[in-house]
């Protein structure tokens, strides 16, 4: 058998249809199980990196928000902040300084 009779066969689909074909369409249908397989186990992997990326995104999201939050906060415990709030219901800093009141355990 030739190069070109070999090659005519193939293109005849010969070795799907003679005699001994059988170990040939067992051997196809393995292939192909194995290749939707691969490609379902590739989509499932490109979901899931797809998932993560967006994942990723809403966390840098809430990440920027929480730092937002803390600043405003932090600026809404600043003395000047407060004594501002208290001024308009009518309050004010009181010109003498606290005293510190020690109460002692008896034994």
């Amino acid at each position: 058998m030739g190069v070109g009779e070999f090659i005519s066969g193939v293109l005849k689909g010969d070795f799907l249809i003679k005699s001994d074909s059988v170990k040939n369409w067992k051997v196809i249908f393995i292939v192909l199980g194995m290749s939707i397989v691969m490609i379902t186990c590739a989509h499932k992997t490109d979901e899931k990196n797809i998932k993560i990326s967006l994942l990723n995104k809403e966390i840098r999201a809430l990440k920027a928000e929480y730092i937002d939050s803390a600043t405003k906060v932090v600026h809404l415990k600043l003395e000047s902040t407060v004594k501002e709030q208290v001024a308009q219901v009518g309050l004010k800093s009181s010109e003498e300084p606290p005293i510190k009141i020690v109460v002692k355990k008896p034994k």
